[in-house]
């Protein structure tokens, strides 16, 4: 079910203040969100996290977000050898440690407004879409444009590795699986060396950051708040993970900027293990150890939570920076989704995230039409992550 938009084409809401309007709007599009929601168990444990993203926006406040953990932790005395695969990943990962500070060249200089080393290329924009709303833009403005969707898009990645940071920690906590815990350490190390190469790529040499966005901190909070250990391990290391390995992926292909290109691919390598510990935690556990009742839970769980990350992230803090006088947020929503390079995006993001679903078991018959129906039944059958090598993912193409 969806409220009907009583907002566009109304002269009465035009009239009003664009402050005002932009908040009314935000608050239906998150209203019609939930409801979009179809498993009603789901959307209880979502809601309250919800309500802190969505509608407090705890993640834009001028303090730190405070966030109430509750999980079991897995302590095993008797340290065995108990995960001959994990304990491979856990050498690889201390072979592939980097550092940020001395392995990337921040030499380098970075001019956002320079047309001969783009951020994003020009094609990633559909100008003509926003020139059918009188909104037309010369070289210097489209540069500009590009700067701040680049900076939106890395901001986000920083916010969603400091998710990660936390979230690999609780995991490493979490996991009944000693050799686990010996990679999860690392994972951990690798969390703080990203958020310290965004962190500064986005200080020092974009000069800008935007906060988190509210959908994303809503999948944080949730993920960090769930008591049930597997979820973070489904929430972080499959479902935000792999989408960030498919974003970053796509854009290490469109930058042309060498700093941000050699970042993203030193960052992509560590992401490929980290997914590849979720695989190699759940693809027994929910193979062989649940019940069907919580198979089931954690399918529809799994299926909410890549509605959300496919219809939300919208660079709503975009429009209300820059548009909100110009375009209502549903034209704006409509011009984000549409936009070449953010489709893109979204096609290789998802083309990691479902193979890695069925890897695990939770992309059954059952559900599998409505994945069909979001668009993503091409991707059901393509190789896993850890069937892909170093240059498939820095090769991704749609």
């Amino acid at each position: 079910m969806q409220i009907p938009s009583f907002i566009d084409g109304n002269p009465l809401f035009k009239a009003l203040p664009v402050p005002v309007r932009i908040r009314m709007e935000a608050y239906l599009d998150h209203i019609n969100a939930l409801l979009a929601v179809e498993n009603a168990s789901v959307l209880k444990q979502m809601a309250p996290s919800a309500v802190r993203g969505l509608f407090l926006q705890r993640g834009r406040a001028d303090e730190p977000a405070k966030m109430k953990a509750t999980h079991r932790v897995h302590f095993d005395f008797k340290y065995p050898a108990d995960n001959a695969k994990m304990r491979r990943l856990y050498e690889k990962a201390k072979r592939l440690q980097w550092n940020g500070s001395m392995d990337l060249d921040w030499s380098i200089d970075v001019d956002p407004m320079n047309p001969e080393v783009p951020l994003m290329g020009r094609e990633f924009v559909d100008w003509d879409h926003l020139a059918g709303h009188g909104i037309v833009f010369n070289q210097k403005e489209r540069q500009d444009f590009l700067w701040r969707v680049t900076s939106w898009m890395l901001s986000q990645f920083l916010h969603g590795e400091q998710g990660a940071l936390m979230a690999s920690a609780q995991v490493t906590e979490a996991t009944p699986i000693f050799d686990g815990k010996y990679y999860g350490a690392t994972q951990v190390m690798d969390e703080a060396r990203h958020v310290e190469v965004f962190s500064r790529y986005l200080e020092d040499k974009l000069q800008l950051r935007y906060e988190i966005n509210d959908n994303l901190f809503t999948i944080i909070d949730g993920l960090m708040t769930d008591s049930r250990w597997d979820i973070k391990f489904l929430g972080m290391q499959i479902l935000v993970e792999g989408l960030a390995l498919g974003a970053f992926s796509t854009m290490y292909k469109m930058t042309s900027e060498p700093l941000l290109k050699e970042l993203l691919r030193r960052v992509i390598q560590d992401e490929a293990r980290h997914v590849n510990f979720g695989l190699l935690t759940l693809r027994p556990y929910y193979t062989g150890q649940l019940t069907e009742k919580e198979r089931i839970e954690r399918e529809d769980w799994a299926f909410e939570v890549v509605v959300l990350m496919r219809n939300r992230f919208l660079a709503h803090e975009l429009y209300e920076e820059a548009f909100a006088h110009q375009l209502t947020r549903r034209q704006w929503n409509t011009f984000v989704s549409e936009m070449p390079g953010m489709a893109l995006f979204r096609r290789v993001m998802f083309e990691r995230l479902v193979p890695n679903l069925r890897a695990i078991g939770l992309l059954t018959p059952r559900v599998m039409a409505r994945y069909e129906k979001m668009g993503f039944g091409e991707f059901v059958h393509m190789p896993a992550s850890d069937e892909l090598t170093e240059a498939d993912l820095l090769g991704a193409t749609a």
